[in-house]
């Protein structure tokens, strides 16, 4: 499936910046935005803020690389420890 880079604008922190992404990732933004309640420029501007390097698209990539991959495995970190004994008995 192709999924060609899609260039924005948005305002982040009061200043209007270009963004390029994936239309895949771009719709995971909207997705998770809107389950947030939060606008798509507020989500930006809190992983732009939290991000320790690189650029925002690569930062927005990553969050929702592991936003959604969060939602696919199991939650419990006794689930996580079993599976990691599991691997280490292997």
């Amino acid at each position: 499936m192709k999924s060609p880079v899609v260039k924005r604008s948005i305002v982040v922190a009061g200043h209007k910046t270009s963004v390029s992404l994936e239309e895949a990732f771009w719709n995971g933004m909207k997705e998770i935005s809107g389950l947030r309640n939060m606008t798509l420029s507020e989500l930006v501007g809190e992983i732009d803020s939290n991000r320790q390097q690189g650029n925002l698209s690569s930062a927005i990539r990553l969050f929702v690389l592991d936003y959604f991959r969060s939602r696919a495995t199991p939650s419990g970190p006794e689930i996580r420890s079993q599976q990691v004994d599991t691997r280490q008995q292997a």
